[in-house]
């Protein structure tokens, strides 16, 4: 088969996807499909049928342990937490760099680490606090490259710890900790104090020296910091502990205890826990679909949910040498987790005619959820039949768990009471961007993002037209039935910000009475969602059994990690208007010139900048190196292309976008570090680009000061073009916008993703 026929020759993006992110050097379809699925046909089929993918780990590395590169094929891991001495802190710090280096994502959780102000017997004489670690954990997670990525960080903390305030306050500041998501463990003790509007006890006993460290707080106060932060920042996230430990197959077992969750909080796990990732797309089960006699093939699901079962333990087996750390490689034989997952349910429903959250499509979802764990438990069985059950299986502890009773039948716990299970975790939803962008699918439970978004295409008289590329689903079902506008699509086709909040926690709630790890998943809310608004949705989250939640409010603060400026102010004026393709405007000595020296991660480095006299625009800039470092000749390149830019009429946010997307620099980080003199930014054509920023901003003040001062008749040339940038987050590869899905910020122009 070839590419173009798996996904489509008119599906430009998912090919690229593929190309860029999935085939190694220049292999054929069949030469990877060959590779990942290892010899297992029925897999293939389902990969060929697009009922079925491994997740992204699985998809790049599988079979090249063989070409000496050194791989893990899990996704995440969850990294021991570091007990409350310097050389556990910084061994955990160790282990998280070779993890990455790897190419997995880590979670850790702070809350053994003493909090601000305790004793301590060195030169320092009290801690600086758990929180104040974070930033060693997050300067890590930027320094260690991943094949052109960077590695993914959740840090967690219990919400009982007294350092748990600066915590959730930590990320309001966007330049703090820039490379970890955040989440609060959240009890039951402290939601029933909230709900009964009580006081909540911060408490810490140091093991060191006994000393007890304790104070009260309003446990509403408390949370309605959570929620607010949350509301304005994307983070915390909120993570129902009680719920997490509660309901799985392991809620049982006294010798078990979750050390904390992956960086998209799908997977809680063990200490060096790791988790192998698949997902099926329900989108293709759907017989007869856009008819009324649409039906959802159970039949043909259950076979690939056990097909996919055996599959992700073919890969745990030849994954386990491959594991980073000891650790890791110990708990996984022990514990044996899995995470097999869904995509494609909007589309599935969109497909039966049933509209995202509503009654009739949370029974589909019941029964469809039910009929996975069913079915995965039983595999699981029939796995132990033949190659034993995992190391620390206990009959009685798992088979008396409520997730166990809840989702077995009768004939599966007979399998299980006579063969024992072959994995402790079988079960999760996890952030399926990029595999569904590449199917043009749905990802994981998350409704549709949106019918439509805006392309932006420049003609060559400097004109921008728009216009609207459909969803892959909205497309299709436009072209079967001669519609002309998405006006005209039936009701049915919901999205994100449409939804009424509680039908979105709804349909999150009864997935997760059928999975046994967590579901990563993201709430998208308008604007003008509030702040009670959002306490309101943890509450309810709370009271239907979620494991954890997080909101994405559209034009929150959180833009401020993406875009360097509110959105409201970026209006910017270019060099030039109405240019030819190929124009480049002339200037004179008739400039303003400003000059700033900035610090990087190689010492001092000069920059001067020329506007325009009358609108203020960028014309030029000149860099060079200061007497300490810096190579001179990439300066003097990057500030001709710059010069070039803003003449041929680009103005200054597009270039400080693009500015913005070069990534981290080693040793400008290092010396942000220990030195904590280095301009804003994280190299130094960041550096550069806020540089001309701030000179722009100052240029246009003093043209607007002295525009309000001049009485004369004088009237100056005519402002050049005015171009609002987008007040959306920006893709670092296109430039067109992202959008927020389970946790990770999604292009659905070029595929380009990151979870935050």
């Amino acid at each position: 088969m070839e590419l173009e026929q798996w996904l489509g020759a008119d599906n430009q993006l998912g090919i690229d996807i593929w190309k860029r992110k999935y085939c190694y050097e220049n292999e054929t379809f069949d030469q990877w499909l060959g590779r990942i699925s290892a010899g297992n046909e029925k897999i293939g089929k389902y990969i060929k049928e697009k009922k079925f993918l491994f997740g992204g780990r699985i998809l790049s590395n599988r079979g090249l342990e063989y070409e000496a590169r050194k791989i893990t094929l899990s996704n995440c891991y969850v990294v021991a937490p570091p007990e409350d001495e310097i050389e556990s802190i910084f061994d955990c710090a160790r282990n998280l760099a070779r993890t990455y280096s790897y190419g997995g994502g880590c979670g850790i959780d702070i809350s053994n680490l003493a909090p601000k102000g305790a004793k301590i017997n060195n030169a320092a004489k009290e801690t600086s606090g758990a929180v104040s670690f974070m930033d060693l954990y997050s300067l890590t997670t930027e320094l260690i490259g991943q094949n052109g990525r960077r590695g993914a960080l959740m840090i967690s903390i219990d919400c009982s710890h007294p350092d748990v305030e600066d915590f959730i306050n930590l990320k309001t500041d966007l330049t703090k900790v820039t490379k970890a998501n955040i989440s609060v463990r959240i009890s039951n003790e402290f939601m029933e104090a909230v709900k009964n509007n009580e006081d909540f006890l911060l408490h810490f006993t140091r093991k060191a020296t006994g000393e007890v460290i304790e104070r009260h707080v309003k446990a509403r106060e408390l949370f309605h910091r959570i929620a607010e932060t949350n509301w304005d920042y994307a983070e915390p996230g909120a993570l129902f502990w009680d719920r997490v430990k509660s309901w799985n197959l392991l809620s049982n077992t006294e010798n078990f205890s979750y050390a904390g969750v992956n960086p998209c909080a799908e997977e809680p796990l063990p200490a060096g826990g790791s988790c192998l990732l698949g997902s099926i797309n329900l989108a293709e089960f759907v017989s007869d679909p856009f008819t009324e006699n649409a039906a959802f093939d159970f039949d043909g699901f259950k076979q690939c949910v056990r097909e996919s079962v055996i599959a992700l333990n073919e890969v745990l087996d030849e994954g386990l040498p491959l594991h980073p750390l000891k650790e890791q490689q110990e708990s996984v034989r022990k514990w044996r987790q899995i995470g097999l997952g869904i995509m494609g349910l909007a589309d599935m429903l969109i497909k039966m005619g049933l509209t995202y959250g509503e009654a009739d499509a949370v029974e589909l979802c019941d029964e469809v959820g039910f009929a996975m764990a069913d079915t995965a438990i039983a595999q699981s069985a029939m796995l132990a039949k033949d190659s034993g059950a995992y190391e620390e299986y206990d009959m009685e502890s798992v088979m008396t768990t409520p997730f166990f009773l809840k989702n077995t039948s009768q004939a599966t716990q007979e399998l299980v009471k006579k063969y024992g299970l072959h994995n402790s975790q079988l079960l999760t939803i996890a952030p399926t961007g990029t595999l569904s962008t590449m199917l043009g699918i749905s990802g994981g439970i998350e409704p549709v993002f949106a019918n439509y978004y805006e392309r932006k295409t420049e003609s060559l008289y400097g004109s921008d037209v728009y216009y609207k590329v459909y969803t892959k689903i909205v497309e299709n079902y436009m072209k079967d039935n001669n519609l002309t506008d998405d006006s005209q699509l039936p009701g049915y086709f919901v999205t994100a910000m449409t939804l009424d909040y509680p039908q979105r926690i709804d349909m999150q709630a009864v997935w997760q009475e059928h999975i046994d790890a967590s579901i990563s998943s993201t709430v998208n809310v308008p604007n003008h969602f509030t702040v009670e608004e959002t306490e309101r949705l943890y509450l309810y989250a709370y009271e239907k059994g979620l494991k954890g939640i997080t909101i994405f409010r559209d034009g929150c603060k959180r833009l401020g990690i993406l875009t360097s400026e509110d959105s409201k102010e970026k209006k910017a004026v270019s060099a030039g208007e109405g240019l030819n393709r190929g124009d480049i405007i002339e200037i004179n000595d008739d400039v303003i010139g400003k000059k700033r020296k900035l610090i990087t991660g190689c010492g001092s480095l000069h920059c001067i900048a020329l506007f325009d006299p009358y609108t203020g625009a960028l014309l030029e800039t000149y860099l060079s190196k200061g007497s300490t470092g810096g190579c001179n000749n990439f300066m003097i390149g990057l500030s001709r292309m710059i010069s070039i830019s803003a003449r041929g009429g680009i103005d200054i946010y597009t270039i400080i976008d693009q500015l913005n997307s070069t990534g981290s620099c080693p040793s400008y980080t290092v010396r942000r570090a220990l030195h904590k003199d280095t301009s804003r930014g994280s190299c130094c054509p960041m550096a550069v680009g806020n540089a001309l920023l701030d000179m722009y901003k100052e240029v246009q003040e003093e043209l607007a000061l002295e525009k309000a001062n001049d009485h004369s008749s004088h009237v100056p040339p005519k402002p050049k073009a005015v171009k609002p940038a987008s007040e959306k987050m920006l893709c670092p590869e296109c430039g067109e916008p992202l959008v927020f899905e389970g946790g990770c910020n999604i292009c659905k122009s070029c595929g380009w993703s990151k979870c935050m």
